[in-house]
């Protein structure tokens, strides 16, 4: 195990979407109209590094986010929890990483994009809660390796798509939640 690159941090922000969890999976994003956005700070431990010899590395993340509701509703802000495998794909002396994080989220309030994704057209609401299941999923390329600069090397540039939901109301009855697409930038050390 490289001892000397156990821990990340990362950055990242972006805007809510109106989409579904897998319409944004297949590039069909929709930009929520009430133009609601998020910052993001995660840090994060590797327990594991290349799996059984696979290339893959298992990290607990912990995070907090600010949701910025746009004069909608109060601004809300968010700490997560949750394990995360990253995939690691070596090409021509460059890396991609593509994960999966899964774990839990509590807001100290419900964003405004899932009190409209809860809002039927009869103006019935259904169940919301400040506490939810979480999904990470990103994609990233190390910029030290793609540009040839030692001092970038593990300095990831990439896309995460950070979901809160219910799971079909396993959560709270929750059957909705939000999307947001971030940029993000993350830092092994």
């Amino acid at each position: 195990m490289n001892e000397e690159k156990v821990y990340s941090i990362r950055l990242g922000g972006g805007f809510a979407d109106s989409n579904d969890l897998g319409e944004i999976l297949l590039g069909d994003w929709n930009r929520y109209p009430k133009d609601t956005s998020v910052v993001n700070l995660d840090s994060g431990w590797r327990f594991v590094e290349n799996m059984s010899d696979l290339p893959l590395d298992w990290y607990l993340k912990g995070g907090i986010s600010y949701f910025d509701e746009n004069g909608y509703a109060d601004d809300v802000f968010e700490v997560t929890l949750y394990v995360k495998v990253y995939w690691k794909i070596d090409f021509l002396q460059n890396r991609v990483r593509l994960g999966f994080g899964e774990g839990l989220s509590l807001a100290n309030e419900v964003p405004i994009v899932e009190v409209d994704d809860a809002t039927n057209s009869d103006g019935s609401v259904d169940p919301t809660s400040k506490f939810l299941n979480y999904l990470d999923i990103s994609a990233d390329l190390d910029l030290g390796r793609l540009l040839h600069v030692e001092s970038l090397r593990d300095l990831y540039l990439g896309y995460t798509l950070k979901h809160r939901s219910g799971i079909f109301g396993v959560f709270n009855r929750v059957h909705g939640g939000s999307n947001y697409n971030m940029l993000t930038l993350e830092k092994n050390f």
